[in-house]
């Protein structure tokens, strides 16, 4: 072992421990939080440093268990009562009620009076009579009620708001645990928070150290960092200072900061809100309906296959789909209705219109959004999307689109493309672009954007085209619909300068941190 070396590279928090304590002691952060004034992560930190220098061994570790007091529980204490003492009170006070009233009267929600009636009723002390109203009987309140009051209490008291299961007796652990959630606290009076005390012993090395230690007249408060004040005080003439190593990297400072690809949605975002497009979402979860059949997609059709889709296991239908829409939907795909089109002549089947899915494009929210659209209009999402697909660096089974639709009498193909540019260039960053004509059912010309990346070479950005009649008639739209499914996960890989779509979601954290934003 070499001691001068060690000795150089002590931090004054490890030399007072080495001083101050011999391999009789029992040592616990708590314990040099009281003896000498650390921090409870100094303490840690100290620990952490001589385990590395290899002057101290971990001993054992001891499980505590605590109770902390939550915000319900803190209103509880305001207040002066539980939700069983007021929903008691207000009985004796009112009579006979019903649930319903009870909470409208206590300004209490009625999941939670629902709960305090059942604990009652368990207890004897309330009761329903045959009209359905909570009544009172003659049975006392159970002891746990003034228990839980006097629980809160000592919680609310304590500087940390915290009760320590061991000082608890067996009754209170009881009704405490009874209360108590280790996680999704918000309607519990108290949250468990679990440590673990470790403790620590001196090794038989520290010997030799705290022998050089003393020989060198090291105490640990030597003074380490020249300050203003120990200038104009005169206290540095009378002060010993600590060793400094030019040699030793400063510590790295890692500043927050925004993930670069979060920053980019938000930059696609603040793109088309300043050109005056309205921003439109919904719900992951979709029915067959919409992800399909608003938009002209037939039902049990090879067409279908290009949009390959997870069920969902329960429930596996929604209960309606919203009319005029299914109707006028179902008299298109079964022969046309007032759209002008033949339609695709089949049986439209209401049963599978139903089935629930998550959505497997972003074109769902523009079947949404047409029916309540202003004309002319503008609208635009950032869309999560779901297909079972094989993941490489281009593909994922679960991506992002953004996702648009522009309503009015004078747009057309060439106002389209003048969009699809603008994303290929000015978000993506690309500067190889062609445009390639594409097949979805719900538009008619259709049109796919390719860009070149460096290297992975050509492949598509997304699908446009201008919505069929078929699609807009069965929504009450009677003007021109452009639309368009854009990945922005792809445009994203071209503008941070990315290889693979999968490092966009990395949990490399040091390769996020050093990845720079290009907006």
């Amino acid at each position: 072992m070499d001691v001068s070396n060690i000795i150089k590279n002590l931090h004054p928090l490890e030399t007072k421990v080495l001083l101050r304590y011999s391999q009789k002691d029992d040592l616990t952060a708590e314990k040099l939080q009281k003896d000498l004034d650390y921090k409870e992560g100094h303490a840690n930190q100290a620990f952490s440093w001589l385990s590395g220098k290899e002057l101290v061994k971990e001993a054992g570790r001891t499980p505590h268990t605590y109770y902390e007091i939550t915000e319900l529980g803190r209103s509880v204490v305001k207040v002066g009562s539980t939700i069983e003492e007021r929903f008691i009170n207000f009985i004796k006070e009112h009579g006979a009620q019903v649930l319903p009233k009870i909470a409208a009267a206590l300004n209490i929600e009625s999941k939670d009076i629902g709960s305090a009636f059942g604990q009652l009723a368990k207890d004897g002390v309330l009761k329903m009579n045959d009209e359905k109203q909570v009544i009172i009987t003659d049975k006392p309140l159970p002891k746990r009620i003034s228990i839980v009051k006097e629980l809160l209490k000592k919680a609310a008291a304590a500087e940390n708001g915290q009760i320590d299961r061991e000082s608890l007796s067996a009754e209170e652990k009881d009704v405490i645990a009874s209360l108590a959630k280790k996680r999704g606290a918000a309607d519990s009076p108290f949250k468990i928070i679990e440590r673990e005390t470790v403790t620590y012993k001196l090794t038989g090395a520290y010997e030799k150290v705290v022998e050089a230690l003393k020989k060198a007249g090291i105490t640990g408060n030597e003074i380490g960092e020249v300050t203003p004040q120990l200038l104009s005080s005169g206290d540095w003439k009378r002060g010993t200072f600590r060793a400094y190593n030019i040699a030793i990297p400063p510590a790295r400072i890692i500043p927050g900061r925004t993930n670069p690809y979060v920053q980019f949605l938000e930059s696609v975002k603040d793109k088309l809100s300043s050109l005056g497009f309205q921003e439109f979402d919904g719900p992951l979860v979709e029915t067959e309906f919409w992800n399909g059949d608003a938009l002209f997609m037939p039902q049990f059709h090879a067409a279908r296959d290009i949009h390959d889709v997870y069920r969902i296991k329960n429930p596996t239908h929604a209960k309606s789909i919203e009319e005029p829409y299914l109707s006028n939907v179902k008299r298109i795909h079964e022969n046309g209705g007032d759209s002008g089109s033949r339609g695709w002549n089949y049986r439209f089947d209401t049963e599978f219109t139903r089935r629930l899915i998550l959505r497997s494009q972003g074109t769902v929210l523009s079947a949404h959004q047409l029916h309540k659209a202003e004309v002319p209009g503008k609208y635009f999402g950032i869309v999560r999307c779901f297909r079972y697909d094989k993941v490489d660096a281009t593909h994922l089974s679960d991506f992002y689109q953004t996702e648009g639709i522009v309503l009015g009498n004078d747009v057309n193909l060439k106002t389209l493309l003048g969009f699809l540019k603008m994303f290929a260039t000015e978000i993506a960053g690309a500067t190889d672009v062609k445009y390639v004509p594409g097949y979805f059912p719900f538009t008619e010309p259709s049109i796919e954007v390719h860009i070149k990346h460096p290297v992975l070479g050509w492949f598509e950005l997304g699908g446009s085209g201008i919505f069929r009649p078929e699609v807009t008639k069965a929504m009450g739209v009677d003007v021109p619909v452009l639309a368009w499914g854009i990945g922005i996960d792809r445009m994203a890989l071209m503008a941070l300068g990315l290889n693979d779509l999968r490092e966009l979601f990395s949990d490399d954290i040091e390769q996020v941190r050093l990845r720079k934003a290009k907006f």
